[in-house]
């Protein structure tokens, strides 16, 4: 696939190709270049940063719509940009990697366990400087634009100016038309405090699902949680190198005996 003169732009997700969110980012993107889109046939929330090992993966063009180059992909979302970059760009990369617009905020811890954010990370790592976009909303008659602005202001400026290396933009929305504007945060100290609600089959067989209360242990005004209750789309530079580079010199006073 040869490289056009405007910018290319891929576009995944981890909700599935029919996802009201992606049709929402893909038309975005269009304004602004060539848009490839490549994402999963069935949705893949909280499937991190996994591949498909084992199995074989279907990759097939559909005609969804009108004017917009589009994949489906039987695996993960980092599945398919392993497949956009390899086998759909053939090794060319593109300009610009954008991910989302997930349905669900993926701010501070969940930035762990998201699809969407691994899938932008995957980008990353394949040099593509690459956004994770993501709405507090979880319903699928979510309105998304009132955040489609914002999404294509920052992507503009990263096709302008390029990111440092190594790092990802983690970008989420609040809910509704009133966002004040766009701050640059730091990931918050939160978590989620989880439960496993047991319940009962027709067969008296137990089963559990997965419940739980998001606790933010993190009063500062400069985090993503903060910005999002003050109504800012919140925008948290994020990084694949998980080295914990201010224990190195702790672990150095160590003394190993053998």
């Amino acid at each position: 696939m040869a490289k056009s003169k405007q910018p290319t732009i891929l576009v995944v997700n981890d909700d599935g190709i029919t996802a009201p969110g992606i049709k929402a980012l893909m038309h975005t993107m269009k304004e602004l270049g060539r848009v490839v889109v490549v994402a999963p046939d069935s949705p893949q929330s909280g499937m991190g940063h996994a591949i498909t090992i084992g199995k074989p993966l279907r990759l097939d063009e559909v005609d969804i719509y009108d004017g917009i180059e589009m994949y489906r992909c039987s695996g993960t979302p980092v599945d398919c940009v392993k497949l956009a970059v390899t086998k759909v760009f053939n090794g060319v990369k593109p300009d610009l990697c954008v991910s989302g617009i997930n349905h669900g905020l993926n701010n501070s811890i969940n930035v762990l366990y998201s699809g969407t954010m691994s899938a932008a990370v995957e980008g990353a790592i394949e040099s593509i400087p690459s956004i994770g976009f993501s709405l507090d909303d979880y319903s699928m008659q979510a309105d998304f634009e009132p955040s489609r602005k914002y999404v294509k202001e920052i992507a503009q400026q990263v096709l302008a100016n390029g990111l440092p290396v190594g790092t990802v933009l983690n970008v989420n929305f609040p809910a509704g038309d009133k966002i004040k504007g766009i701050k640059i945060c730091r990931q918050a100290n939160a978590k989620w405090a989880e439960e496993f609600d047991m319940r009962m089959d027709p067969y008296k067989r137990p089963y559990y699902w997965l419940t739980g209360v998001f606790q933010n242990n993190d009063h500062g005004e400069d985090t993503d949680v903060w910005a999002l209750d003050h109504n800012y789309a919140s925008v948290v530079p994020v990084q694949f190198d998980m080295t914990a580079h201010h224990a190195i010199p702790v672990l150095n006073t160590w003394t190993f005996n053998v």
